[in-house]
């Protein structure tokens, strides 16, 4: 067991390194920098006070030394000051980041929820056309754009019923068309993956023996096949944290909500390097924290995934 978290820390290590490097390296090939989108237009300076800020950033450094500096810099957790607003990347991260974090948080939750509702109703049913009708939801759900979603939400409930706030963070009535928007793909995926898995599970000999030991329909599900057809619903939840954090930045813009999404989109806009890179690790990081936590549930649910990888560890 000790051997596998470890090999799962590296790894998160190693992914973490890996989303700084590559921001680093796509901003630094785009067009001009954040010191050009901050001047445009502005005829008041001349060349030297601009070539003055662009020291002052370090963008007249090497790019070795600057990936360097600003790698260094980041292992101490300071990424610089936002060449937009002149505040820390830090402060500006953390204005934005329990918004989003509540956002993702209650839009996965709402997903996992409905999405294993689904699959389990779908799985335990005896009626045909009940079974039919709920596997055919997901695929649909799947395939509608999160934005069409998002804006159909907002045009129904807000603009038509008048139950709840189109816009802002105000409050529990403002999350809740945002995070329902987020759990729509989310729970979809989620029932596909879970019901596919369920009705493997349900043919498999231990369920037999189950039945034949005198086990209930309702005890069998929830007790043996849900347990085993879980793993690689585990699996895409851990997925789609990624998946939800890009979806925040869309949502956050359609909803006019304050939080990481809208904080990213300006970046960008503005070639804002340092809080750019500060938005990709700290989206990074809470990706691999979120997979992290679900290779270490896997044990939990199958003590054989131990064995498997010290096994595979050990021919390598």
């Amino acid at each position: 067991m000790r051997r596998y978290v470890i090999r799962r820390l590296a790894q998160a290590i190693g992914v973490l390194w890996a989303a700084y490097t590559l921001s680093f390296l796509i901003l630094v090939l785009l067009p001009g920098d954040a010191v050009s989108a901050m001047t445009a237009g502005d005829t008041e300076l001349d060349q030297a006070q601009i070539d003055e800020l662009r020291h002052r950033y370090g963008y007249d450094d090497p790019l070795p030394v600057q990936y360097l500096d600003h790698l260094g810099r980041a292992l101490q957790g300071d990424f610089g000051d936002s060449a937009s607003t002149g505040r820390t990347v830090t402060a500006t991260l953390g204005d934005a980041l329990p918004q989003t974090l509540l956002l993702t948080g209650t839009g996965l939750a709402l997903g996992v929820l409905a999405g294993g509702s689904l699959a389990l109703l779908a799985t335990y049913t005896g009626l045909r056309w009940l079974r039919q009708l709920l596997l055919s939801l997901p695929p649909l759900a799947v395939s509608m754009p999160v934005f069409w979603v998002a804006l159909m939400l907002v045009e129904i409930f807000s603009f038509r019923a008048g139950w709840f706030p189109a816009f802002g963070n105000d409050g529990l009535r403002g999350l809740v068309l945002p995070a329902v928007a987020l759990a729509i793909p989310t729970g979809a995926m989620i029932a596909q993956v879970l019901s596919k898995s369920l009705f493997i599970a349900l043919d498999q000999a231990y369920v037999e023996t189950a039945r034949a030991k005198g086990a209930g329909r309702r005890h069998i599900h929830l007790r043996h096949v849900l347990r085993n057809a879980s793993l690689p619903a585990l699996t895409v939840v851990g997925l789609l944290a990624g998946q939800l954090m890009a979806n925040s930045v869309v949502i956050e813009t359609v909803f006019s909500r304050n939080g990481l999404g809208r904080v990213t989109a300006s970046a960008v806009t503005a070639q804002d390097l340092p809080l750019v890179q500060g938005v990709v690790v700290f989206g990074a990081a809470i990706f691999v924290l979120v997979n992290l936590v679900v290779d270490l549930i896997y044990p939990l649910l199958d003590p054989r995934i131990v064995v498997a990888s010290s096994k595979g560890a050990a021919a390598a």
